[in-house]
C-alpha cells in the first residue's frame, strides 16, 4: 500500500489489459424552445460521446450530458447516434435527435450532429 498527499492509506488498482480505445466526437447543441408561454426558453449542452459502438457495417456512439440551468432547472440529454456519415477526408460525423428529460413540466426537443473524430488528425 501507498499513501496519498493527505497521509491517507490508498489501494494499488489490480492490473488490468489495456482497453482498446477507437474514437469519440465532441458534440455542443441548443434544444428548441419550451416552457410555459411566458418563460419560453432553450438550453445549451456539450459533452464527449462514448467509443464506439459497432452496428451493421457501421457503428454508432452514446451520450449523456446536462443541460445549462434556466430558472433554477436543467434537463438531461441522453441518446445513441446514428450511423456514420461520410463527410470526406476519410472523416465522418453522427446525427443525433431526441427529447430531454422532464423537468419544471416540460422537456425540449434536440437535433444535431457530432463533430469530426480526430479534427487534427
Amino acid at each position: 500500500m501507498s499513501t496519498n498527499k493527505f497521509g491517507n492509506e490508498c489501494r494499488k488498482e489490480p492490473e488490468r489489459e489495456p482497453i482498446s480505445q477507437t474514437h469519440t466526437h465532441e458534440f455542443l447543441g441548443s434544444t428548441e424552445l419550451d416552457g410555459p408561454p411566458m418563460l419560453l426558453h432553450n438550453h445549451r449542452f456539450t459533452g464527449v460521446t462514448s467509443a464506439v459502438i459497432p452496428q451493421g457495417n457501421s457503428h454508432v456512439h452514446q451520450l449523456l450530458t446536462n443541460t445549462d440551468f434556466f430558472l433554477n432547472h436543467f434537463h438531461e440529454v441522453g441518446e445513441t447516434t446514428g450511423p456514420a456519415i461520410h463527410v470526406g477526408g476519410g472523416k465522418h460525423v453522427h446525427f443525433v435527435c431526441g427529447t430531454t428529460t422532464l423537468d419544471a413540466g416540460h422537456t425540449h426537443d434536440f437535433q444535431f450532429a457530432t463533430l469530426i473524430e480526430n479534427p487534427l488528425i
